[in-house]
């Protein structure tokens, strides 16, 4: 019976800390749930807006998600509902799968959600924490700008009340300035106005649902003036209460087109979710469990395919109001998921008038925090190589779209990472002065040098891609020393594997500097590079591998037959003085 309780803890969190919940933390769950859905009305509606979904598709995300993750969250101020990016990504593969049937798109769209579920449990079941890592910060800060813009190109046209068109980044914006002499000025004073007051109100009074009051306020204007009528495009009329739970129903053949959309998604989810969850984590000192979320995100996106909505994420934007307005559990979300309903079945008939071009202003404030022009500054100074796979995921994204944008971003930093790899750095080392340490002499000149002993230092793995390279450039090093070498090391402590290549490579070096009278020893091996020399039997080449081989003690030995071999030398040229 433990062990049954220990196993639904572990997998279903909310066993643990609900009968613990305190009293006193109702009140600000309840605040932070409702700062929540006031936050989530208009930005839920502009999001579905973006994905070519119903308004209401994103509100339905946001109260079944919601729950669901409540119940498996290992974050307590995660919150989890559709984004900008995913709702991008949707829109350029759904919309071309649809080919212009509403209710067909909605079920395309409700099957990715049920599909990215699906992704994230097989996650959880085979442990795949650490594989997404493979699309590194460096790629999501480029891709997040580059989303960023192309969204915000699809938005200009509800913005200044145009046609728009365009595949890409590019296009888009040269249509819409062809296209500028035909904007509804009415549109520009409605979007271009929301759009300042959000902008102010989120510098002014932070936290606080500036974009609700907007929609409520420009909800009533175009109502009151009947603006509808004089080229305003509104939302019209949103059914009031809930969906019925349904299997969304796709055609088969449509599976296989969205197995790439759904994979894309449930890759952005996680790293987007995980992310935030790790941030708060990190502020209110309390740890996450990496594995569980994806537990959560799976039935989060699995009750929004049922529920007629699409994939959601856990949002750094919303999670950020959810943990200002005070959240101390996840509760706060099924608080605001109840707040949301109460919208539904009493609300929707004040929100028909609801102006598009407002909606486009809530995406553009949502998606500017994106630009970060100061982190890649940054990222410049520190690394050339991630600074690059942030401007191909940047350009990428511009150039070919979100969903190959992502491909194509994952796919150079793996390629910039190989480059890196297939010509590591080979360090010349000496001693540190005072010490029985070693470092890069070319960093540290004062570091000190023996004539005749060549210390070398690998800095990464020995595998078939890279081996050809190290062995030129540690044999050019070698003829370039000032004195002739008698002993070459090699310290393998920075080389944590090395493959069946990497191992011939020094059977190869041993044999090349024995022609030219120069002894070569390894130290400092790894257990596992040391039981792969001993396998192929390169070992016995090499003087034998042992643990006990340190740098340090060569060094000293090589300096004791260096100075016994001087002492010799004097010696004999002593004695031959007094013969002569």
């Amino acid at each position: 019976m433990k062990n049954f309780l220990q196993r639904l803890v572990q997998l279903v969190p909310i066993t643990e800390w609900l009968p613990s919940y305190q009293i006193s933390w109702l009140l600000p769950d309840l605040i932070a749930g409702v700062t929540l859905a006031a936050y989530a009305v208009p930005v839920a509606m502009a999001y579905a807006s973006l994905a070519g979904l119903t308004p209401q598709a994103g509100l339905y995300c946001y109260i079944y998600s919601g729950i669901a993750y409540a119940l498996f969250a290992s974050s307590r101020h995660l919150s989890i509902g559709p984004t900008a990016a995913i709702s991008v990504m949707v829109a350029s593969v759904g919309g071309s799968m649809a080919a212009g049937n509403p209710s067909s798109y909605a079920a395309i769209a409700a099957m990715t959600a049920g599909m990215v579920g699906v992704f994230c449990l097989l996650a959880w079941i085979m442990r795949l924490g650490s594989f997404v890592n493979f699309i590194s910060e460096s790629t999501m800060l480029g891709f997040k700008a580059g989303a960023a813009l192309s969204i915000a190109s699809m938005q200009l046209p509800k913005l200044l009340g145009v046609t728009g068109g365009g595949d890409n980044f590019f296009e888009r914006l040269a249509t819409v300035f062809h296209q500028l002499g035909t904007a509804n000025m009415t549109v520009i004073v409605f979007g271009v106005g929301s759009l300042l007051t959000i902008l102010a109100g989120a510098r002014l009074l932070p936290g606080q649902p500036v974009a609700l009051a907007v929609v409520i306020l420009s909800t009533g204007i175009v109502s009151i003036f009947g603006l509808a009528e004089q080229g305003v495009r509104v939302v019209g009329l949103i059914p009031p209460g809930l969906p019925s739970f349904a299997m969304p129903s796709v055609q088969v053949t449509q599976i296989e087109g969205l197995l790439e959309l759904a994979f894309a998604c449930f890759l952005l989810s996680y790293v987007e979710s995980i992310a935030a969850a790790r941030a708060f984590a990190s502020k209110h000192h309390y740890s996450i469990n990496p594995r569980q979320e994806f537990l959560g995100l799976g039935a989060a996106n699995l009750v929004a395919a049922l529920g007629h909505g699409y994939p959601v994420a856990g949002g750094l934007s919303q999670s950020a109001v959810n943990e200002k307005a005070g959240a101390r559990t996840p509760l706060s979300l099924v608080f605001a998921s109840i707040t949301l309903v109460i919208v539904l079945f009493s609300l929707t008939g004040m929100l028909r008038n609801l102006p598009e071009t407002v909606l486009a202003a809530i995406v553009l404030v949502a998606v500017s925090g994106f630009v970060k022009i100061d982190d890649f500054k940054r990222l410049r100074q520190i690394s050339r190589l991630e600074f690059n796979v942030a401007l191909v995921a940047f350009v990428g994204v511009l150039l070919f779209g979100i969903l190959k944008g992502v491909t194509v971003s994952a796919i150079a930093s793996i390629l910039f990472l190989l480059r890196m790899m297939a010509r590591p750095h080979v360090s010349v080392l000496g001693r540190i002065h005072g010490s029985t340490r070693f470092s890069d002499s070319d960093r540290h000149p004062t570091n000190e040098r023996f004539p005749g002993l060549f210390l070398f230092r690998i800095e990464a793995p020995l595998l078939y891609f890279n081996v050809n390279n190290v062995y030129s450039t540690v044999l050019e090093a070698i003829h370039n020393e000032n004195s002739p070498v008698r002993l070459a090391v090699c310290d393998l402590s920075t080389s944590p594997y090395i493959d069946a290549a990497g191992a011939r490579m020094l059977e190869q070096l041993v044999g090349e500097l024995e022609r030219e009278g120069i002894q070569f020893k390894v130290a400092e091996a790894h257990a596992e590079v040391r039981d792969i020399l001993r396998t192929t039997g390169i070992s016995e080449s090499l003087g034998g591998v042992s643990r006990h081989t340190a740098l340090a003690d060569i060094v000293e030995e090589f300096e004791r037959n260096t100075k016994r071999a001087a002492s010799s030398s004097e010696t004999e040229l002593s004695s031959h003085t007094q013969l002569t």
